[in-house]
């Protein structure tokens, strides 16, 4: 009789980890399904009917449906996350249109960072201009954080997602609690 081969299970980088301080609360965020997606103009309506949301076309935007969203980050390239059980990479799958589709899930983690003080902690790294009115609800963009690369999307108007390589979570991860004790002093 054949022996059952027994999934592999994945431990997130840094699972569980939180911290919180006086205007703000950092926590990991649960695994989620990401791609990597380039794509043409002419491929972008195959594309959003096949993920079920509308592939934003300007900077800084981000679209939403459900559990999905789908984060601009060039001219022909997304950053897509479900953080439900639908693999965005499947839903590409069956599409003829010219397109890259890779998955990220494994390299990437995320960070929720959240309360009154979380675009001054961000700030503590990030060059970018954080106000309400130049990075507005639902804004995203790929930059850095001290001296890590991130994927930035406000989510709220106290609330962020920080996206980036789970390499570089123990640093990212670090570097936001440092700066959310600094702003708490």
């Amino acid at each position: 009789m054949a022996k059952a081969v027994q999934a592999a299970v994945r431990n997130p980088a840094m699972a569980g980890r939180e911290f919180s301080a006086k205007n703000a609360k950092l926590a990991m965020l649960p695994p989620a399904h990401r791609i990597s997606l380039r794509a043409p103009a002419a491929s972008v309506a195959a594309l959003s009917e096949a993920l079920g949301l509308t592939l934003p076309q300007k900077p800084k935007a981000s679209a939403s449906e459900g559990s999905r969203s789908a984060l601009w980050l060039g001219p022909d390239e997304w950053l897509v996350i479900d953080d439900g059980a639908s693999d965005p990479l499947k839903a590409c799958a069956g599409v003829e249109a010219l397109h890259s589709a890779v998955g990220v899930s494994h390299r990437n983690v995320a960070i929720s960072v959240t309360g009154p003080g979380a675009a001054n902690i961000i700030n503590a790294g990030c060059p970018q201009d954080l106000s309400l009115v130049a990075f507005p609800v639902g804004a995203c963009s790929r930059t850095v954080l001290g001296k890590a690369e991130i994927v930035l999307m406000r989510t709220a108007e106290d609330a962020f997602r920080v996206e980036c390589w789970r390499s570089f979570s123990d640093y990212v991860f670090t570097f936001l609690t440092d700066a959310a004790q600094d702003a708490a002093a």
